[in-house]
């Protein structure tokens, strides 16, 4: 496993493997749309990067590139969050050794191994403000999140509707109240990984 092998390294050879990660991902979800277009599927309702776990994979390949700390609370909260999320009720048509399927658990599980990565091994550290910072960062993207669904006729982040498919949207009333909702169940989620790292941490120095 490529970040494994980061975490051995030192000094400029990790800062070259982070970024050789980084573009590893990066090609991975420039090669998703190249095959969206090849075979009809990219549209401007559903292919645009503005889903949850598309936004985090974003800020995942910039916190690799750069080690920017501003970027690594977003990652570890709404990227562990979000691709636990996706991957918990999974929704492919395709099955292994697909290049879908190989794209989506590459790169949902590349968001959370860069998390785990920057805290362990990198000693960066979530914080309760950043758990704060992402709800306010999230919420702040609504407004565009909307814009774009009206403008495209889209369901990004599932602001219009719930997936048929079932998810933990279900639990959390109809519309549009589950997305008040899915505030507080956010912030309960970002704030259980938090207590789980403060948890692991004192454990380890105890």
């Amino acid at each position: 496993m490529l970040l494994v092998f980061i975490s051995r390294k030192k000094g400029a050879v990790s800062s070259k493997c982070e970024r050789l990660f980084a573009l590893s991902l990066l090609v991975m979800e420039l090669l998703y749309h190249v095959w969206l277009i090849g075979i009809g599927r990219w549209g401007l309702s559903d292919s645009f990067p503005l889903e949850l776990c598309s936004i985090s994979l974003i800020a995942a390949i910039l916190l690799l590139w750069t080690g920017n700390p501003h970027l690594y609370n977003f990652v570890f909260f709404a990227g562990i969050g979000g691709a636990i999320q996706a991957i918990a009720t999974l929704v492919l048509d395709l099955g292994f050794p697909h290049f879908r399927y190989i794209h989506f658990f590459y790169t949902h599980i590349g968001i959370i191994l860069t998390a785990l990565y920057f805290t362990w091994v990198k000693a960066y550290r979530p914080t309760f403000k950043g758990v704060l910072t992402t709800i306010v960062i999230l919420n702040g993207l609504l407004p565009i999140i909307f814009t774009a669904n009206m403008l495209f006729n889209g369901n990004y982040m599932f602001l219009r509707e719930k997936p048929l498919n079932g998810s933990l949207l279900d639990y959390l009333g109809a519309y549009p109240w589950y997305i008040l909702s899915l505030d507080v169940a956010a912030f309960i989620m970002f704030l259980c990984l938090w207590l789980m790292f403060r948890k692991w941490k004192t454990t380890s120095e105890g």
